[in-house]
């Protein structure tokens, strides 16, 4: 599985989320521009000692790399749509994508992968999930539809 975080803006959420990959061995990709750091030691302290155990590839570009996952199944995450993430079927070596905290997705990635939209069901009231449980929540219904292969 792979999570990428588009232009994210909270240190704390990347690393929680980079914690989250280690431990489900989920690829994290980070695209530019990062609203931070990768020194920054509030995301180094969210994301613990877990750094060395996460294969996390950082992208100048959200083209650059559907480029090299030309084919790949994409999944943007989106408070756009009607269709939940559990009525999805996940394939193993998909890509679940967030925008920004503040903003959410650019239209030209909802525009790329007008089929595949996903939501969490929440109340509207202006805000959304915190982007770290966002992507957990997500992230589990995935590995759960494969059996969590190759986890305990």
């Amino acid at each position: 599985m792979h999570i990428v975080l588009v232009e994210p803006e909270i240190p704390q959420n990347t690393g929680n989320i980079a914690r989250t990959c280690a431990l489900t061995n989920t690829s994290l990709h980070l695209v530019k521009p990062l609203g931070f750091s990768l020194d920054d030691r509030y995301l180094k302290r969210a994301g613990l000692d877990y750094w060395d155990k996460v294969d996390i590839k950082v992208w100048d570009s959200f083209e650059a790399l559907a480029k090299q996952y030309e084919g790949a199944s994409f999944f943007p995450a989106t408070t756009r749509t009607e269709q939940n993430y559990h009525q999805v079927s996940f394939p193993p070596e998909c890509f679940l994508v967030f925008g920004r905290e503040t903003k959410g997705l650019p239209a030209n990635i909802l525009n790329a992968y007008p089929n595949n939209h996903i939501r969490i069901p929440m109340r509207d009231i202006g805000r959304s999930l915190n982007l770290a449980n966002s992507a957990a929540i997500i992230l589990f219904e995935a590995l759960r539809q494969h059996n969590f292969a190759n986890l305990k």
